[in-house]
């Protein structure tokens, strides 16, 4: 294989997509910033460029006979602004996309998300065809579709694009936390209570397989959407409890409610444990298929119940000793809370007609 660029490889995504290219035989350069830290990619055969989304010049160096370019680069931090997201997602996307158009790239691959797509009705699934919603509430998913619009503009100009489409990423490696992050505060009890939602949660390395499946078989201008088992919030949280031994969160409120303690929290003296823009995006149903991908690139999926416990590991063997210390159960109040919630419910139901 020829020479390939990998922005955004030093983090859980973009390095699991440089090990994979490396296995697969490519000379890989993997662009980072001067500050991103290096530790995902110890002991990998990479070449390193330094080159910030936004900084075409450095981006020119580092495209110099590059034949393929991986688009991994981008924020997947929810509370950030909307114009810090439109920067690094929209802008940073669209100038990487002009610069390949430029050096004469033979394929990108843009890492997009399911976010990109958009959320499902309570209890359905999004594909490749989806229409995305002209008015969510969720910044970063607007971001998201919108630097798909920007990959496929530029594709319209001759590039060679191919666009994947990761649910929510979990597995062994992420160093940030990024994706997973869910995970750690769960262990940690950080996550007192939850909203009506659902998710779905993928392993690292079948995206990784999956970017390298689009290179090689993915059609121009097309997405592909890398998802896996579709779990309901409350369900995930169970199998988290069921693998650690920490009891899940006790209570489950509207979003509305959540809402309006998040935004207090977001004001008092004391940091929330959600901001607004996580509960809104958590209310959503991001499930989807991913049938398309299997049928077409051949793409295959470990068992889910292997990705969430190795995430659980992870996570375990990174917390060590604090982990160790907290408490297994949930504060009493929140536990009481939730049983008089449970109660009232269970007495509303025994009262309608």
């Amino acid at each position: 294989m020829g020479r390939t660029l990998v922005t955004g490889a030093s983090g859980f995504v973009g390095s699991a997509v440089a090990r994979a290219l490396v296995a697969r035989g490519d000379d890989v350069r993997a662009a980072v910033r001067a500050d991103s830290s290096r530790a995902a990619l110890t002991g990998l055969d990479v070449e390193f460029a330094v080159a910030p989304l936004g900084n075409r010049a450095a981006l020119r160096r580092a495209l110099r006979g590059v034949d393929r370019v991986f688009h991994v680069a981008g924020t997947t931090y929810l509370r950030a602004p909307a114009a810090e997201l439109t920067r690094v997602n929209v802008e940073g996307t669209r100038i990487v996309m002009e610069e390949a158009l430029r050096a004469g790239v033979e394929r990108v691959v843009h890492t997009s998300s399911i976010g990109a797509v958009g959320p499902a009705p309570p209890g359905g699934a999004v594909n490749e065809r989806t229409p995305f919603p002209p008015a969510i509430d969720v910044p970063y998913a607007v971001s998201k579709h919108a630097a798909e619009t920007e990959a496929l503009r530029v594709a319209a100009h001759g590039l060679d694009v191919v666009i994947v489409c990761p649910s929510h990423v979990f597995g062994r490696g992420d160093l940030g936390p990024t994706s997973t992050g869910v995970v750690r505060r769960f262990l940690l009890r950080r996550i007192p209570a939850y909203v009506p939602g659902a998710v779905s949660v993928v392993d690292v390395g079948d995206v990784a397989a999956g970017h390298l499946l689009a290179d090689e078989r993915g059609v121009t201008g097309e997405r592909y959407i890398l998802g896996g088992r579709n779990y309901t919030w409350d369900r995930l949280f169970a199998e988290l409890a069921r693998l650690s031994g920490i009891e899940g969160p006790a209570l489950e409120v509207p979003v509305a409610v959540a809402l309006v303690l998040a935004e207090a929290g977001s004001r008092g003296p004391l940091p929330a444990f959600a901001s607004p823009a996580e509960v809104r995006a958590a209310g959503h149903w991001w499930t989807c298929k991913s049938t398309r991908a299997e049928r077409e690139l051949g793409w295959t999926t470990r068992p889910h119940e292997d990705t969430v416990e190795a995430t659980v590991r992870w996570w375990e063997e990174q917390l060590g000793d604090r982990l160790a210390r907290a408490p297994r159960s949930q504060p009493a109040a929140w536990r009481l809370a939730g049983y008089a919630a449970r109660a009232a419910e269970a007495i509303g139901g025994r009262l309608l007609p």
